[in-house]
């Protein structure tokens, strides 16, 4: 409120309200402050388990598919290739920061990067409309495993409070642990320890949403000798590593009974350089996602322009599921997601700003803005001169003030009975 653009709040409220409903997502209530949205799908819901895996620093830019994209020689992500030639591929989505708490946010909350902190860190962040709300009230099980000490940006409590699981290394006893290193225990670690999680589940005859949070790609870029044809201390050779405990876990999933009713996503935290040539480099923000189980999805490929926030709202819309929804994030699959409802968000600490297809705005301090066309390729920037964009600009302010009220006014709460 004191320092970006902003717009009387009903006024941003009620634009930003009109943003988010799509044709096929009513709105519950006709006041302006009530962004609740009713998902709504016909016949019956399916029941599939779903293990999110948010993978550190993964770039787009590792992969085959983005060859072209980023003139890419060679490719050290042989397993994520093949997942995503079998699975469902994004190659036009958007992480919401350069940390892994906005990462965090995104994924779990579906809200766009608001200043400063991210809601991970903040204080009154308990009880939220998540991701984990929406399976509970199916009975999910809803954990969050990571491979290293979970107290490190507050992820501890900030899950805690918001009912999941948490599984980590404090948790658990050296016989679990095969190498480990100041920041965590090896990926396989972290995927067996996953694996025992869903078995838990299994056995007791639960349905479970498991969030697996990876840690080898991260400095000091340790792992198990052996592995692969790189030596250790690098980030290619971490970002290789990882690809292959993804795809020992995966492989390894299929002996399981659970298998065959899991939905596996793979999709990065954010990417692994965010230094650009420009305030903001769109471009450092590109980041790969995969939805995969052969048993259960067709192969294809999505490039319509998506974010972060979109990833598991997307993923219920598959399972057929309805519900009262505060997320800001779309199920991009819904006939209402036109053209015009595409939007990725970006930030850096001060810098918010909102991607449409070919239009950058950026929030900064001081009121101030940076408006114009975006090459998403390249990053280039060409500043409005004429005014033509004010209207992207105003969509900009609506949204990300709309998301700083409600979560400052208690408004993304997990209740729904509720404005």
């Amino acid at each position: 409120e004191r320092f970006y653009l902003k717009q009387q709040p009903e006024a941003a409220l009620a634009r930003a309200k009109t943003l988010l409903t799509l044709s096929d997502t009513p709105p519950v209530t006709n006041d302006p402050t009530d962004l609740r949205r009713l998902i709504k799908h016909e016949g019956p819901e399916k029941q599939h388990n779903i293990v999110l895996v948010s993978v550190e620093s993964l770039s787009a830019s590792y992969l085959r598919h983005f060859k072209e994209t980023f003139k890419i020689k060679s490719w050290i992500t042989p397993n994520l290739d093949r997942l995503a030639d079998e699975g469902i591929m994004f190659t036009n989505l958007y992480a919401t920061g350069t940390r892994t708490v906005r990462g965090l946010e995104a994924l779990t909350l579906s809200v766009p990067p608001t200043p400063g902190q991210s809601i991970v860190w903040r204080p009154k962040n308990a009880d939220m409309f998540s991701i984990g709300s929406v399976c509970r009230s199916r009975g999910y099980d809803t954990s969050y495993v990571y491979g290293g000490d979970a107290i490190f940006d507050n992820m501890r409590n900030f899950f805690s409070a918001n009912g999941y699981r948490v599984v980590d290394r404090s948790t658990k006893t050296k016989k679990d642990i095969t190498f480990q290193n100041a920041w965590g225990v090896a990926d396989e670690d972290l995927f067996r320890w996953a694996l025992q999680e869903a078995d838990g589940n299994q056995a007791a005859g639960k349905p479970f949403f498991m969030h697996v949070m990876t840690v080898s790609n991260h400095r000091p870029f340790t792992f198990p000798e052996g592995r692969i044809d790189k030596a250790q201390g690098t980030r290619d050779a971490a970002v290789k590593y990882t690809d292959y405990a993804i795809g020992k876990f995966l492989e390894d999933a299929k002996s399981k009974p659970w298998f065959n009713n899991t939905v596996f996503i793979i999709v990065a935290d954010h990417c692994s350089n965010s230094a650009g040539k420009v305030e903001l480099d769109v471009t450092k923000y590109h980041i790969p996602c995969i939805i995969w189980n052969p048993t259960l999805i067709k192969p294809r490929v999505f490039d319509q322009l998506c974010s972060q926030i979109d990833v598991v709202p997307t993923v219920f819309g598959m399972l057929n599921w309805s519900y009262t929804t505060r997320s800001f994030g779309q199920d991009v699959f819904s006939p209402g997601y036109t053209p015009d409802r595409h939007r990725a968000y970006v930030s850096n600490y001060q810098k918010i700003a909102m991607i449409t297809k070919d239009t950058l705005a950026m929030l900064k301090p001081k009121q101030q803005f940076t408006l114009g066309k975006v090459n998403l390729k390249t990053g280039a920037l060409e500043p409005d001169t004429t005014g033509a964009l004010k209207s992207h600009l105003d969509d900009t302010v609506s949204l990300y003030q709309s998301a700083s009220w409600l979560f400052r006014n208690g408004r993304l709460s997990a209740s729904t009975d509720k404005p």
